[in-house]
């Protein structure tokens, strides 16, 4: 072994220019794994390594070249001695005496890692999104008055050339009208489909066909977009991402049609039990008559949106548990504005008073909203695409032995 006197101390290098740090960009928050950036190394006022000396990353061993006095291992940690030299031990392995087996290297400067965010809500913001919306119950129940209420302008069937003598048709119909909304610099494509003629027949057996018919559709349609040769840069998306079903404010139970309805679709588009009309109900009515339902609806094994097992982690467990608590939300709908107490409401007006639409204490429409709008939004969507249309997929892959690609000529364009 070589004298200490003998070992010539290496040339210390110049401190690197670091990229200053974006002021828009904060410090790190107290659980990050990641220490705060310029601490670990060259701390004790000894220069920081030039790249080329950058500790090695996890899982890999191999000495630390140049003039460092940092000793590195695993994440990056380091250890500075202001005036000393760390000798390789022995093996040429260089250690700080704690190891890690996950991990990233401590960053020497502002790289702009989180500035993926802007930039897909840029990309979003340019392209914009879909969203295709069911609505299902018998007539009168006010389906289109509370689509119009949901997107607060006129975009259900009825609004776009609807008259008030239309009859009844003898079937289930299947009607879907699309509009453009922008809010904030987002555009949303917005789907309405509207099923005129649910459960409004003497016999309404099998009345759900037409729609599990025209939900399979969509997804067939997408499919065959997917297995094309030539795919197009942008799949229009016609598929299903919810299905409002309206419950009658009957105070009693299900119908069996409910139940049949809700059994048969439950797994192939994400159902969102409403009761419609409740201020027809008393508020110990109303109460009695939401358990009732979820009662109802676990005793005949249906599940509807949010399935508990969707839940991705704890976190959306316990803020998905209060929405199933709170489900079917007794909702009002109104696109009429009345003044209540110098301020412009949108409600029901009746001989004792105005129910309001958006009041907590009248009606649970803006939990609906907030649920629908604000904050599961893109969760429907991909439940929708990662889940239900899967499903699809793979049943018709095995079922075909794989579909044959097909030429644009063969595909249909979506006329909604």
């Amino acid at each position: 072994m070589a004298n200490m006197s003998d070992i010539v101390p290496p040339e210390v290098r110049p401190k690197p220019a670091v990229p200053a740090k974006p002021p828009n960009v904060g410090a790190p928050s107290p659980s990050s794994p990641f220490p705060p950036q310029g601490l670990g190394v060259g701390g004790g006022g000894i220069s920081a390594p030039p790249p080329s000396a950058i500790p090695v990353p996890t899982g890999s061993h191999g000495p630390i070249h140049g003039g460092s006095h940092s000793v590195g291992h695993g994440i990056g940690h380091s250890v500075s001695h202001a005036g000393s030299h760390t000798a390789p031990h022995s093996g040429g392995h260089s250690h700080s005496g704690s190891h890690s087996s996950s991990g990233g290297s401590t960053l020497l400067g502002y790289i702009g890692i989180d500035t993926i965010i802007e930039q897909m809500r840029k990309k979003t913001m340019k392209t914009g999104f879909d969203f295709n919306i069911m609505v299902v119950g018998h007539s009168g129940l006010g389906k289109s008055t509370l689509v119009n209420t949901l997107f607060k302008s006129q975009v259900s069937r009825r609004s776009a050339g609807w008259a008030r003598d239309e009859k009844i048709p003898k079937t289930v119909e299947i009607k879907a009208v699309s509009h453009v909304i922008e809010e904030g610099g987002v555009k949303m494509k917005l789907t309405v489909v509207d099923t005129p003629g649910f459960g409004d027949q003497i016999n309404n057996d099998n009345c759900w066909e037409p729609i599990s018919k025209y939900i399979n559709e969509q997804y067939e349609k997408f499919l065959k977009e997917e297995v094309n040769i030539t795919r197009k840069k942008r799949i229009p998306d016609t598929r299903v991402h919810c299905c409002l079903y309206f419950i009658s404010p009957t105070g009693h139970s299900l119908r069996q049609l409910d139940t049949e309805f809700m059994k048969r679709l439950s797994h192939s588009v994400n159902i969102i039990p409403v009761i419609a009309k409740a201020d027809t109900l008393t508020i110990e009515e109303r109460q009695e008559f939401k358990q009732r339902v979820r009662k109802e609806l676990e005793m005949s094994g249906i599940e509807f949106y949010p399935q508990k097992e969707f839940d991705d982690d704890m976190e959306d467990k316990s803020d998905n548990d209060k929405i199933r608590e709170a489900m079917p939300f007794a909702v009002v709908g109104s696109d009429k504005e009345y003044q209540v107490n110098g301020k412009r409401v949108l409600g029901r007006k009746t001989a004792w008073g105005i129910v309001e639409v958006e009041n907590p204490n009248h009606c649970e429409f803006a939990q609906l909203r907030d649920f629908l709008i604000r904050s599961h939004l893109q969760d429907l969507k991909e439940v929708t695409h990662n889940i239900h249309y899967e499903t699809y997929r793979a049943k018709r892959l095995n079922e075909n032995g794989g579909l044959h690609p097909i030429s644009s000529a063969e595909t249909q364009e979506s006329n909604l």
